[in-house]
């Protein structure tokens, strides 16, 4: 067997937390001490699901606007990409610049190196700040932020899935735009915040690798 090879570390701001990225052959996977692995390059269903669910929701927009909160391994981004037109922008939000340069890197290569597409920018913060900031700005928000509403590791995120901070996504989102949120697992509280937001919900339960039958990450689509 390969040995795991660490490539890097970064602190997550606001936390106590660092991330630890590896590389095995042509795997890479980052993982936080106490906590183990966050991701993992040859994992990446659910990531690729969370795209293509809110990009065919908005196929009939000639120039959508998107605005992808996590930037992760680039999976999300490579396939939303692939989804959309020459005319898409893409704006990615990532809290840690040292992940966006592991992107950048070899790390970058098994999503098809994304960031290099001219169609995205990239925002080194919090993705908040834009939410906060932008009205009636994007045709689809994506956000894949922790490990979903509940299993926080930054306690910061918790405004995100509040109905204030849903109700903020909502100002930002063009009329008939979609809200499409990644989770480790389902959580009820979490779809009756999306409802008291005033959004209409689809929930869809995904594998996030075909080998791993009884394992389901979840999306919510809100419209």
């Amino acid at each position: 067997m390969l040995p795991s090879i660490l490539l890097g570390t970064a602190e997550i701001p606001g936390t106590n937390a660092r991330l630890r990225l590896y590389q095995r052959g042509d795997e890479f996977s980052i993982k936080i001490p106490g906590r183990g692995e966050l991701m993992n390059s040859r994992v990446h269903g659910s990531e690729i699901a969370l795209a293509e669910l809110a990009c065919a929701r908005i196929s009939a927009v000639e120039r959508p606007r998107i605005l992808i909160g996590g930037l992760g391994m680039g999976f999300t981004l490579a396939a939303a990409l692939g989804a959309l037109g020459p005319g898409a922008e893409l704006v990615v939000a990532e809290l840690v610049p040292e992940v966006v340069e592991w992107n950048r890197q070899a790390m970058g290569d098994p999503a098809g190196q994304p960031l290099k597409d001219p169609r995205v920018s990239v925002f080194i913060g919090d993705v908040c700040e834009p939410l906060r900031q932008e009205r009636q700005a994007y045709d689809a928000i994506l956000l894949d932020v922790d490990n979903g509403p509940e299993a926080l590791i930054r306690r910061e995120n918790d405004w995100l899935y509040t109905v204030a901070g849903l109700e903020t996504v909502r100002r930002a989102l063009r009329p008939g735009g979609v809200l499409a949120v990644w989770s480790a697992s389902a959580d009820q509280l979490f779809t009756s915040r999306l409802k008291h937001a005033g959004f209409s919900i689809e929930e869809v339960p995904i594998r996030p690798h075909h080998g791993r039958k009884r394992t389901r990450h979840h999306i919510w689509l809100a419209s």
